[in-house]
């Protein structure tokens, strides 16, 4: 009855297809059924609205808008005639009859509205209607399959040809490849397979992101696989006839500005025209999938800022890049953006491709050709194993994805460019080896260069964590995994003794070659005597514990982290120490140099005796290491009872003992860590007594960053293997944590931090000796305030404590049950006999052993949510590969490479400048900035009233509330929500975690009652004391005067205006002041 019609008159019966029925002439189809239509209550339709009842009237309807959209687009005039009426009736009742013989008596049938619109197609087809069933598909917003069905999650993205990114949609690809079938008057009924193995075999793909062409392009080869090669050839034909149209829809741009035309100088000194052409196709890929709010003309004209005639090519690429970064103030997409923009330039450098010769299609195979050369230069100039040369390199280069580039912003991608990227310094110019993608790619396969069997598999599925966000090795993994120097632990814990070879080589040598290979150091020094201590050997007396203490702060110094960052230690000394009032000034600014150690981090290793007399106001004994060896080796109630016997000696004149006030110590450890943020505070008891590993052994500090906490000895250094789960990357859409993917992820994760301890390089046998005989490990955890932005809880909440505690559970669970599997297949760890794991004793369970010993109530909530049942006898019965599986690391830097809030850290603020050894960075919180793009707030004027407020919200006007409690800083926050998040997830942790604390203004009242509260909930260790700084965001961009901006509109204007002091910040210039009740006089 219905021809097929040409190319271009699709082109119209799409158009009509989604026009609005208001704007189309409107008919009776309901009607042509007559009174005598087919209705039966034993089929129901199942809507978004419910179930309804069928009524074939309905049926006619959808047929009759589906023709009437056809004639339409043909210009016909006369639509509703007797034929097209009879028409409509006959394929209706047609569909009536079909549905009337599937119906079983006494029982309901349920159909979709997807079933209901198969059922009219298939009616069309047999009645040779093959147009106006291209017009019922045309007219169609979605396909929805079974929903019962198992399918693997869709994780790729489609980039369309406008650049965005958008969610993928299988129903799209079905709908296409129908109409293509319907054309050739075919049954479409194929295109759901075509559909589902397109879908299929792109996931697989490993991609991120796949462009439209690529996807047509597997639509094209999935139909000639399938046979159908007719369609394909009117697939094909179709596609060039578009593509046709659309080329004929460019404009060429004529650039009439003489100025958009330069002379650049090149390397060789020769001088070219530069056109700006390759500027243009790197702001096309640097915009993809990102909203903005700049058009590309506006964006050019931004990043054209600065440029001259002759300047050098690299000062015209820097130019570039600058202004690029400049603008991530102005919108917080354009941290992706100017990423994208750096990018280029370092594919053009690694892989010598060519924007615009190569363009962004030739990416992926230029990443394929150039990864095996990089592979074979890296080996040449000695800085990669020849064995990863044993893996299947073919293979492996195919299965690079530039496409996740796209993911990187530019704080990330300039920190990896700067220091982790392997650089060819033995060639006449220096350049990097590596993109982005060969990093994680020689990471993965060195973690794996052991691996027997299955190698290939499991150096993809790392490298699939690296990629998509989802996991991170601690940066000296990252630095040198794949190296002939594959030093890649993190942590070292060591003790010195009181000999004058220990204090030299392990307190000295042996840190200098720790701390040369990229390791940070923890190190208690209590066992060396104090001051006065009476040294038998020369009958003299000792200088105490400062100056070699001194000494190990110049070898940090000189000795610095594989060249690529500062050598950092922290040193430990427990609060009896007759030099504990020497040891906390030690980061002072004032007195004797020669006692002062400004470039290494101290901690206080407290014990709980201690806490209980300040608490109780009752004196403390200084004791000499010497007169008291065995206290430093003791802790719980066996530590008590020898700590008063001791006191017992020191009373009848035996031994050496200076008693002082509790609590004037304490007061003295809150003022250094107020004035100088050292010595941290850290418990003994609570690491010691919770340890897994307290059959064999002692903790007698934390590491560098207090979140380690292993056994130490005279022959063993303890090492820890450091990585971090990106909790943000394991939400599902409804912001519920996706267990599968977590689980999956923490598999990998935790085979890959147990690899290191088999290839590692050890710089001292006793790091050897103790890693390969615990084999402990610390996984991670990085991206919690990107998680609670995206479940839409503040920081500052009760939801944001349980959701702490419920993701905690989660990852320990997993992460456990991992250990445990590897037990299984490798064996358990040397020392695991007697062990708490071997006990039947997990981390949850060490909180009642604390409060027992303690003899105080340790007030966390015990109870989780998952059966931890199966997990228990899945340890009893296989063991643990590892003696220590927890620990969550600052991430500070990893984070940034992920693009990610650091570990467990609150935004610091919304807007600010954040330093490190690649420079300063703008940094523009991207979930705010939705936000108020949601709320129809995000414009200029924001966006400034954000900067002169340094990213805080109290003071800018008009801020719905919800938003002002979401976007909490972190001196906005009470320190009780830190404390009581931090003691939910230290009980399912076996090691600790870098706890930071911020304090917005001076008050030892609330510092103490922080420290005391973090004590009474079970923490093992605190980190940094954050305070606020002095130094806020530039505002030289600002455009507005301050007196006039949101509520503060009170301020004076004055050409020599006199500085004013709060209340706080004249208490803050002496801690001694407001100690003594009094106030600084510099501050009057």
């Amino acid at each position: 009855m219905f021809k097929k019609y040409a190319f271009e008159e699709d082109l119209e019966l799409k158009r009509f297809t989604q026009t609005p029925l208001e704007n189309k002439p409107c008919f009776d189809w309901r009607g042509v059924i007559g009174e005598t239509q087919f209705k039966s209550s034993e089929i129901r339709i199942q809507t978004d609205a419910g179930d309804q009842a069928f009524d074939l009237a309905e049926i006619a309807d959808t047929i009759g808008l589906a023709l009437t959209d056809l004639l339409l687009s043909r210009r016909v005039d006369e639509i509703f005639t007797e034929g097209n009426q009879n028409f409509v009736a006959k394929v209706a009742e047609s569909v009536g009859k079909v549905l009337s013989a599937q119906i079983e008596v006494g029982k309901e049938l349920k159909l979709s509205k997807h079933d209901i619109h198969l059922l009219i197609e298939k009616a069309l087809i047999e009645n040779e209607a093959y147009d106006v069933a291209k017009s019922l598909v045309f007219g169609r917003q979605d396909i929805r399959g079974n929903k019962d069905e198992v399918r693997k999650p869709i994780t790729i993205r489609l980039i369309r040809r406008n650049k965005k990114v958008v969610p993928w949609n299988e129903a799209k690809i079905e709908i296409a490849v129908r109409k293509a079938f319907l054309s050739l008057h075919l049954d479409s009924q194929p295109a759901i397979s075509i559909a589902r193995e397109v879908t299929d075999r792109l996931n697989d793909s490993g991609q991120a992101f796949i462009n439209i062409e690529d996807v047509q392009d597997a639509v094209q080869e999935e139909m000639m696989r399938q046979g159908f090669y007719k369609i394909a050839e009117s697939y094909i034909l179709h596609r060039a006839h578009r593509a046709q149209l659309r080329d004929s829809e460019i404009k060429p741009v004529e650039d009439s500005q003489q100025e958009a035309m330069i002379v650049v100088t090149d390397d060789d000194g020769n001088n070219n025209f530069w056109d700006g052409l390759d500027l243009r196709l790197r702001i096309d890929y640097a915009v993809i999938g990102l909203d903005l709010g700049f058009n590309k003309d506006q964006i050019e004209s931004e990043l054209r800022r600065s440029l001259y005639p002759e300047m050098k090519r690299i000062d015209l690429q820097k130019t570039i890049i600058l202004n690029a970064k400049s603008l991530i103030e102005k919108d917080a997409d354009f941290a992706k953006f100017a990423a994208r923009i750096l990018l280029t330039y370092i594919y053009e450098e690694v892989l010598g491709w060519d924007i615009v010769k190569d363009g962004i299609d030739g990416l992926k195979e230029a990443h394929r050709i150039g990864f095996k050369k990089y592979l074979k230069r890296a080996i040449e100039i000695d800085r990669l194993n020849p064995k990863i040369l044993e893996c299947d390199i073919e293979h492996i280069s195919k299965s690079i994805d530039p496409s996740s580039d796209l993911n990187f912003d530019y704080l990330g991608i300039q920190t990896l460019y700067d220091r982790y990227l392997i650089v060819d310094k033995v060639a006449k110019i220096k350049r990097r080896l590596e993109v982005p993608q060969f990093f994680w790619m020689r990471v993965s396969l060195g973690l794996f260069i052991k691996e027997k069997e299955d190698k290939e598999s499991k150096v993809l599925n790392l490298y699939k964590l690296y990629k998509s966000r989802r996991f991170c090795s601690s940066t000296p993994t990252l630095f040198n995994s794949g190296t002939l120097h594959s030093q890649l632990s993190s942590c070292y814990l060591y003790k010195v003794d009181d000999t004058i070879e220990s204090i030299m080589h392990r307190g000295i040598a042996d840190n200098a070659f720790l701390s040369k290979w990229a390791g940070g150091l923890g190190g208690s020094w209590t066992a060396v005597r104090g001051t006065g201590g009476f040294i038998k050997g020369t009958n003299g007396e000792s200088q105490g514990v400062i100056p070699f203490l001194k000494l190990h702060n110049d070898q940090l110094v000189a000795v610095n982290q594989g060249g690529k960052r500062r050598g950092s230690g922290c040193a430990y000394l427990e609060s009896w120490h007759n030099d504990i009032v020497d040891f906390l000034e030690l980061r002072k600014n004032t007195g004797d140099d020669r006692r002062r150690t400004h470039d290494m981090n101290t901690a206080n290793w407290i014990p709980d005796l201690f806490m209980k007399r300040m608490e109780a106001r009752e004196n403390w004994t200084l004791f000499r290491t010497n007169d008291v060896p065995d206290l430093h080796d003791l802790y719980g109630k066996a530590f008590e009872e020898r700590f008063i016997a001791y006191e017992a000696q020191v009373e009848r004149g035996e031994i050496f003992g200076k008693r002082i006030p509790a609590i004037d110590m304490w007061k003295s450890m809150l003022r250094m860590i107020f004035e100088t943020g050292h010595p941290w505070i850290t418990f003994k008891d609570p690491c010691n007594i919770r340890s897994p590993q307290d059959h064999c052994g002692v903790i007698h500090s934390s590491n560098l960053c207090t979140e380690i906490t292993l056994n130490t000895s005279a022959d063993e250094t303890a090492v820890c293997n450091l990585g971090s789960v990106v909790l943000d990357s394991h939400l599902d859409k409804d912001g519920n944590l996706d267990h599968d993917k977590l689980r999956d992820t923490i598999q990998i994760a935790v085979r890959a931090l147990d690899n290191v301890i088999d290839i590692n390089f050890y710089p001292t046998d006793s790091a050897k000796t103790a890693n390969t005989r615990h084999r402990p490990i610390g996984l991670g955890v990085m991206g919690l305030q990107n998680a609670l932005f995206a479940k839409n809880i503040p920081f500052a909440s009760d939801a944001a404590i349980d959701f702490n505690d419920e993701f905690m559970e989660a990852i320990a669970y997993y992460a456990y049950e991992a250990s445990s599997d590897l037990a299984k297949e490798f064996g358990t760890y040397s020392s695991y006999e007697g062990s708490k794991w071997d006990r039947g004793i997990l981390p949850q369970d060490s909180i009642d052993l604390l409060e027992v010993e303690r003899g105080i109530e340790i007030n966390v909530p015990r109870a989780g949510k998952m059966d931890w049942k199966p997990l228990r006898e899945k340890i009893s019965k296989q063991g643990m590969r590892n003696s220590n599986v927890l620990a969550i690391a600052p991430t500070a830097t990893i984070s940034n490479i992920m693009g990610t809030s650091p570990c467990i850290e609150p935004t610091y603020k919304n807007l600010f400048v954040k330093s490190n050894l690649s420079g300063d960075f703008i940094v523009l919180n991207a979930s705010l900035v939705k936000d108020l793009k949601s709320e129809g707030m995000w414009n200029e004027d924001m966006s400034e009233q954000l900067k002169y407020f340094d990213g805080e919200l109290d003071s800018i006007e008009g801020i719905p509330e919800h938003i002002r409690e979401k976007y909490k800083t972190a001196f906005t926050i009470d320190y009780q929500y830190f404390i009581d998040a931090a003691s939910r997830r230290q009980k399912w942790i076996d090691q600790a975690q870098s706890v930071n604390l911020f304090l917005p203004e001076p008050d030892i009242k609330v510092l103490s009652h922080m420290y005391r509260d973090a004590w009474h909930k079970g923490l093992k260790t605190t980190y940094y004391l954050r305070t606020l700084g002095a130094s806020n965001i530039e505002k030289a961009t600002v455009s507005v005067k301050k007196e006039m901006r949101g509520r503060v509109n009170n301020v004076t204007s004055n050409d020599n205006p006199q500085k004013e002091y709060t209340e706080a910040e004249k208490q803050s210039c002496s801690l001694d002041a407001m100690l003594n009740g009094g106030e600084c006089e510099a501050c009057q």
